[in-house]
């Protein structure tokens, strides 16, 4: 379980940084990497969500 958690945070992570390159810089780094909306942009879009829902119940585990 502890290999999941540093997953979804890294995930996590990774996805705040991306947002920060838009928000700052208009850049999508995904996008640039793996092709606007392709296959494997949206799969790792989906796993960064995913990693943001699980990461809630981390955090009612440190409250």
């Amino acid at each position: 379980m502890k290999v999941l958690n540093i997953v979804a945070v890294v995930l996590v992570i990774v996805g705040g940084l991306n947002w920060g390159l838009v928000g700052f810089f208009n850049f999508d780094l995904v996008a640039a990497i793996f092709g606007t909306m392709s296959v494997l942009s949206r799969a790792v879009y989906a796993l960064v969500g995913i990693s943001a829902i699980y990461t809630i119940s981390l955090i009612k585990k440190l409250a």
